[in-house]
């Protein structure tokens, strides 16, 4: 049996539907899973328990971040470990570390935990998400960030969820972690350009130094905390270190990764 954490998540929907509905999706609400069309369990991450698994099942784990994210997904693989599971394979970014910032770090810390597990694992560590770039559009037709001219090579998650379906229906084979972009790096002005084409208005970016980032992030609600660090990350994406692409979505896939332009239509 493949179960499915964060079923109802923009990468666990995909998944369910790549999988044709042949899995098993963990759910908050009943109605949740009724709405997914698959086999369905009502459960929560941060009761392990609840997570049905058992020998030789294999475990797609993965959730939006929250404060007790770490803790929960620790305890999950705890729990798939002793039910003697084949295989876990978890959601993660591209190149995070222990304390990295944000919820980064906390990915880091739980692909440690998982790596120290004792069960077959695969880490997916992908870039930004396609799906996010629209909504970062205010307005007056801006995106804001600190990313300079740093280029990104946004996925679309889809392409994601894609590459999971093929880890957890083929054999089981070594522990690895794969990096996961789309064909191209784009910069932001790039991707204003595209959205523009797409959005049928004007759309541009707007670079603005770490400080007054955060500023802006926190006149849009964000904790002043968390907005500093959300602004650092951008400078720190922005030095390049998600502008190379790699090839691991065709080699799983067989096809290139959608563009963003295909994303976008």
């Amino acid at each position: 049996m493949i179960v499915v954490t964060g079923a109802t998540g923009t990468i666990g929907r995909a998944l369910i539907e790549e999988l044709g509905g042949a899995a098993r999706a963990v759910v908050r609400r009943a109605e949740q899973g009724e709405e997914l069309g698959c086999d369905y369990v009502v459960g929560d991450l941060e009761r392990p328990e609840s997570i049905p698994l058992g020998p030789g099942d294999r475990l797609f784990l993965n959730s939006g971040p929250w404060p007790g994210f770490v803790r929960a997904h620790q305890a999950v693989i705890d729990h798939a470990a002793a039910a003697g599971v084949a295989q876990v394979v978890t959601v993660s970014v591209r190149g995070v570390t222990l304390t990295s910032l944000l919820g980064f770090g906390m990915h880091g810390q739980v692909d440690e935990h998982l790596k120290a597990s004792g069960v077959p694992w695969s880490i997916l560590a992908p870039v930004g998400f396609m799906q996010n770039l629209a909504g970062d559009v205010d307005e007056e037709g801006r995106i804001f960030g600190s990313y300079g001219r740093g280029r990104v090579g946004y996925i679309d998650a889809r392409d994601i969820a894609a590459v999971a379906a093929v880890l957890l229906t083929r054999p089981v084979g070594a522990d690895a972690t794969y990096e996961l972009t789309g064909p191209v790096a784009p910069t932001h002005d790039e991707v204003a350009a595209e959205l523009t084409r797409t959005l049928g208005r004007t759309v541009r970016y707007v670079d603005l130094p770490v400080e007054e980032a955060a500023t802006h992030l926190e006149k849009r609600g964000m904790p002043a905390p968390a907005a500093r660090d959300l602004a650092r990350l951008m400078s720190q994406i922005g030095d390049g270190r998600w502008a190379s692409t790699t090839t691991t979505v065709a080699d799983i896939l067989g096809r290139q990764p959608r563009s963003l332009r295909e994303f976008l239509g």
